[in-house]
């Protein structure tokens, strides 16, 4: 089984909304329903977790942060099919994005209020992440 590693991240602006993306090609999911994730990617083995992060955020949103990345979750990704698992690393990070400029990885985004992200139509593993987000 192959290992990788992944890097996630969860912007929240000073409006208390999370940004989503719509990939521009869906991950295979049990619905039709379109999904939406976060920014972020996989890591080079050369390469830091941080720097593969802004790196990641750079590509698909065009945007550098500026404030430092707070870790939020680690998750095992089986995928069985493709003989796959990916450690994902979740991060959150506070700052406004002011421009967006998508990559051809996403045809859309959305900002998504904190008290709404329980119905957000999330990636699978994403879903898991957002639940640790609500009040207990």
């Amino acid at each position: 089984m192959d290992l990788q590693v992944g890097v996630k991240i969860l912007i929240k602006n000073r409006s208390n909304q999370y940004l989503f993306l719509r990939r521009a090609t869906q991950i295979s999911t049990d619905s039709n329903e379109v999904s939406w994730d976060i920014p972020g990617g996989r890591i080079s083995s050369d390469e830091p977790l941080l720097t593969a992060l802004k790196r990641e955020i750079e590509e698909e949103i065009g945007h550098s942060i500026i404030a430092r990345p707070k870790l939020l979750a680690a998750q095992d990704m089986f995928v069985q099919p493709k003989n796959l698992h990916v450690v994902r690393l979740t991060y959150t990070i506070e700052e406004d994005v002011a421009d967006i400029r998508l990559s051809n990885e996403h045809s859309d985004y959305q900002w998504v209020d904190a008290n709404d992200i329980a119905g957000i139509a999330a990636e699978p593993f994403l879903e898991d992440v957002l639940k640790s987000l609500q009040a207990p």
